[in-house]
């Protein structure tokens, strides 16, 4: 029998090839735990982590759901770990995506996601200046604590909002103003992130640049070197 092979590139499309027929399908999920995930990257020589982070409800979840599995969620949902084949500069590379959850109901067992992280993404909603704030007060510190010199990208969540008419009349009813790009990128600098980028998980707008600028910072990270990723001791 012939086996599938897979030749996954950036998105949630996906392709399998199988024999000489080229197959279109979504993203398949693999669901592991973490000493699994340790295992999976203690064999496969280019695999890497990816962890995001932010404030609940801050459009992360959304984020993932729509690279992997093309879909932008109706509902609130639980996104479950990840494994997608990507290419970069023509490089195939094994990329392992874990969700966490930023309220602190959770605040004992996210620390336990950092483990053999090689980029981090610190997510804030456009819609909630306090979260990105928090970015500032929280999330790096925690992220720099867990995972020393482990790259971390700045990502503005929902920026449709910045043009949608009911969210304007929303920030304006609470006196507030959408995050500017020019004061995130502000942040991203004061905090040392190696780069702000900012999507739309509803339109699609700029979800793939946010994975291929993660994927390039943690292969970074791979290269010099530094392949088990970060050591969390609890």
């Amino acid at each position: 029998m012939r086996s599938a092979k897979l030749v996954i590139s950036f998105g949630a499309v996906k392709r399998l090839q199988y024999g000489s027929q080229l197959i279109i399908f979504s993203a398949t999920r693999e669901v592991f735990d973490i000493e699994n995930c340790t295992l999976l990257l203690k064999h496969s020589s280019d695999s890497l982590k990816l962890v995001i982070i932010g404030d609940g409800a801050c459009g992360k979840t959304s984020l993932l759901s729509v690279f992997t599995l093309g879909y932008f969620p109706t509902v609130p949902t639980v996104f479950e770990n990840y494994v997608t084949d990507c290419r970069v500069d023509g490089k195939s590379v094994q990329l392992a995506l874990w969700d966490t959850a930023g309220q602190e109901d959770y605040e004992r067992l996210r620390p336990l996601a950092y483990s053999k992280a090689h980029v981090i993404l610190i997510g804030f909603s456009i819609d909630t200046p306090d979260s990105l704030d928090n970015v500032k007060h929280k999330w790096v510190e925690e992220a720099n604590e867990r995972c020393p010199g482990v790259p971390i990208i700045l990502v503005g969540l929902k920026k449709d909002l910045r043009d949608d008419p009911v969210a304007k009349e929303e920030m304006r009813k609470k006196s507030l103003e959408f995050v500017g790009t020019r004061e995130a990128n502000d942040i991203a600098n004061a905090i040392g992130a190696r780069k702000y980028l900012e999507c739309s998980s509803l339109t699609g707008d700029g979800v793939d640049d946010v994975f291929e600028a993660a994927t390039r910072a943690a292969l970074l990270t791979f290269e010099k070197g530094e392949s088990n990723g970060c050591c969390v001791i609890l």
